[in-house]
């Protein structure tokens, strides 16, 4: 079945996918990444149809994205995806002192469900040494129906989420690992796992980086909010630091509130 936004929209919008982070975030910066004991951390990037304008600073690559439009004129390439990925990477980050990290870029030039490896050997740490992705539409349809999206808040301006760093490296370990159970849960298309990944990596934030969830200018009271959910549902993640949206985990249950997304695969 074809499923297309309407025209005036889509538009407006644009062609360039959006994109979600899952499990194992934070694992794509080498300053992460270099405490890592073990070969390599992953994490989960969805690639998303472009079905609504996100929040700004809601970490969802909304800046990265406003980037891409611009270089690409409002389109992918259709180059080498790992050429692309370096081309948009130094696009955002030339001159950054704190540059993002390029899950950002995979996500939206990646289509599928995409585990990214991250070794602080391979490429310092920068890109990943691997990505293993997932393209079929039978596990793409599936994570559709179990993840909703709530949206929270946009993370405050002047806010940072490095001020307290705690780079153990057990809990980097943990949090790479997180990004494999993610993966694996929805490759297996198991609900109960996914949930499960998504709260292993907010303990490893809150561990890790305490300010990605509380910190003085952000107002809300982001890990109450994400523990009632957690313990209603199977398992709920904030898209990034600061709040922006909550994503929570569902299989039998709608999540008032929460609105769907659609996973964009490869075509054939």
């Amino acid at each position: 079945m074809k499923r297309d936004k309407p025209r005036a929209v889509a538009k407006y919008l644009g062609a360039i996918p959006n994109r979600l982070q899952l499990a194992g975030g934070w694992i794509d910066q080498p300053f992460v990444s270099k405490h890592n004991p073990e070969p390599f951390g992953s994490m989960v990037v969805v690639q998303i149809e472009a079905d609504f304008r996100p929040m700004d600073r809601s970490g969802v690559a909304s800046g990265t994205r406003a980037i891409a439009m611009k270089l690409w004129k409002g389109k992918v390439p259709k180059r080498p995806l790992d050429e692309l990925v370096r081309e948009l990477y130094e696009a955002e980050n030339k001159g950054k002192a704190d540059p993002s990290g390029s899950q950002d870029m995979i996500g939206l030039v990646y289509p599928g469900i995409n585990r990214l490896d991250y070794d602080f050997k391979v490429s310092g740490g920068v890109f990943p040494a691997h990505v293993e992705s997932c393209n079929k539409v039978s596990v793409a349809r599936w994570l559709e129906k179990v993840l909703y999206v709530i949206a929270v808040e946009p993370r405050p301006e002047g806010y940072s989420p490095l001020g307290v760093k705690n780079l153990k490296p057990e809990w980097v370990a943990r949090l790479g690992r997180s990004g494999k159970d993610c993966y694996n849960a929805i490759v297996k298309m198991d609900a109960k796992a996914l949930g499960a990944s998504f709260n292993a990596n907010m303990k490893c934030w809150e561990t890790l980086l305490p300010h990605v969830v509380k910190h003085p200018l952000i107002r809300l009271d982001l890990m109450g909010l994400l523990k009632a959910y957690q313990q209603e549902y199977a398992g709920a993640m904030y898209s990034g630091c600061g709040g922006g949206y909550l994503l929570v985990v569902s299989e039998n249950k709608p999540v008032p509130g929460g609105f769907k997304v659609r996973v964009r695969v490869a075509s054939k």
